[in-house]
């Protein structure tokens, strides 16, 4: 822990606009100050190229009952972007899974601006959600999210990024029957 930082405070690099280190800071100072941090999130899809959508849970202090197709969260100090996403994945999808990093922009999302890397992983194994933050998920064709989203509250961060993750691959002729 670093000298200062309350103890159990969530640690994270507040960074700069190069997404250099510039200090460890507790997250919630980091996000209270609007400090750049770091973030990862993670598409997962099937052996069939469906998307994995959910729904927040209700009590959520960020987004509740919204819904998304990006798992992820805050990198904790020292952690790279592939370890913080591959274990977001682990805490609330009950997953091991391995991830791939695919882009990395500066976000100027709705809470705020903050470096984010989207990853995908191919998901195989059973799902075990953790309900203190999954109320509900399930798997989608590509073909089918636009009118998903169009239906359900979706948060608009997450559709910019996923718009981001479909371009990059688009630019690295991958597809997935999108």
């Amino acid at each position: 822990m670093t000298a200062g930082n309350p103890p159990g405070a969530e640690l994270v690099e507040r960074v700069d606009a190069d997404d250099r280190v510039m200090a460890v800071v507790p997250r919630a100072e980091a996000i209270r100050n609007g400090w750049l941090h770091r973030i990862a999130a993670t598409v997962c899809r099937d052996a069939r190229g469906r998307i994995l959508v959910y729904r927040r849970a209700s009590d959520l202090s960020r987004y509740p009952s919204m819904y998304d197709v990006m798992f992820g969260g805050a990198v904790g100090a020292g952690e790279s972007y592939r370890a913080a996403a591959a274990r977001e994945l682990a805490e609330e999808l009950g997953v091991d899974a391995a991830v791939r990093p695919v882009v990395r922009f500066l976000c100027r999302g709705a809470a705020g601006s903050y470096w984010l890397t989207v990853c995908e992983a191919a998901i195989t194994g059973r799902l075990r959600p953790d309900p203190r933050e999954i109320a509900w998920h399930g798997w989608v064709r590509a073909t089918a999210l636009p009118a998903l989203v169009r239906s359900r509250p979706f948060i608009a961060d997450g559709q910019a990024a996923f718009a981001r993750y479909r371009a990059a691959l688009q630019s690295q002729n991958v597809t997935y029957n999108m």
